[in-house]
């Protein structure tokens, strides 16, 4: 893994004696940082790493050096990102809020993320906050669990949403994980929200090909997948709007360390994407490098320069 050995090695090195500890992080009251050399941390999947590149290059836009850093691992670049061996990564609102609510309050604490974006903004910024870490603003791209058919299926019966699909009365069979059966977001939640009949989970996983050539082949009737899935089209699936709105706020916020990247020079270089990016952007460039094979610092760049937030060289 890209990063994780000399990640591992400074976490070693450094221990717990970077920056002030836990319980005294509320009480800090310097100014927020503004390093000149900045790491962009990226979860090392195609959309961080797409995210981190962003961000990379919009920084260095306004002045600063950056290098990044690969680790697929939260529970260490969490703590990488508290200390300030890394600066800055691309995070998921609901997700990052309930995995910070786990860490301070042990595996069993109720969720905090929730489908309504500001209440799960409030309960990540309380979270972060006394870690040293500043949430910055969402933008308008979400990736979120989501739900797709054949696009014969949904014009056969006129399907747009999932109320649809629950007021139609069909059977369906769901490829998904085998978690599925019990998380309140998959089968629980289509049946109690929507109404929609699940007979079965065909646990193929979340957005795999084997799950999405199962509803192609009609095997399956529906596939959960997320919001950015780039290759659906390649299986000739659609997704079903989620009009009630089941799904978390999994909406793209970037997480900086205050200490050393909390100025508004780096507030406002990173919010210059927060009008720009879609989530249907998300998935086009997903597929620029999951299916045509282009490298995510060039596609992150033409993105940039075609938005017009990245001036040409």
């Amino acid at each position: 893994m890209k990063g994780f050995a000399a990640l591992a090695g400074m976490l070693l090195l450094a221990g717990c004696a970077t920056g002030p500890s836990l319980e005294n992080r509320d009480a800090v009251t310097a100014p927020p940082g503004d390093s000149r050399h900045l790491t962009v941390g990226s979860a090392g999947f195609t959309e961080s790493d797409l995210l981190a590149q962003m961000y990379s290059l919009l920084l260095r836009q306004a002045g600063y050096r950056t290098s990044m850093l690969t680790v697929a691992n939260r529970e260490l670049y969490e703590p990488a990102l508290e200390s300030g061996q890394i600066d800055v990564v691309p995070e998921y609102a609901a997700t990052f809020a309930d995995w910070l609510d786990a860490k301070a309050h042990g595996p069993d604490a109720p969720p905090v993320g929730s489908p309504d974006l500001t209440a799960t903004m409030k309960a990540l910024r309380s979270l972060a906050a006394p870690r040293g870490l500043t949430v910055l603003a969402p933008g308008r791209a979400v990736d979120q669990n989501a739900f797709a058919v054949t696009g014969a299926y949904a014009r056969q019966h006129r399907l747009k949403t999932l109320s649809d699909l629950g007021a139609s009365g069909l059977k369906v069979r769901l490829a998904a994980g085998d978690e599925c059966v019990k998380r309140p977001y998959c089968e629980p939640g289509l049946r109690k929200t929507y109404g929609i009949d699940v007979t079965a989970v065909d646990p193929k996983g979340v957005g795999t090909t084997q799950a999405k050539k199962a509803v192609q082949s009609g095997r399956d009737q529906m596939v959960l997948t997320t919001t950015t899935d780039a290759t659906l089209g390649e299986f000739g699936l659609v997704l079903l709007a989620d009009d009630k709105h089941l799904q978390n706020a999994d909406y793209i916020v970037p997480v900086v360390n205050r200490s050393r990247a909390g100025s508004e020079r780096v507030t406002k270089a990173l919010g210059a994407l927060n009008g720009v990016l879609t989530t249907a952007d998300l998935a086009a460039m997903n597929q620029q490098v999951d299916s045509w094979r282009r490298l995510p610092e060039d596609v992150a760049r033409t993105y940039l320069k075609e938005k017009g937030l990245l001036k040409p060289t």
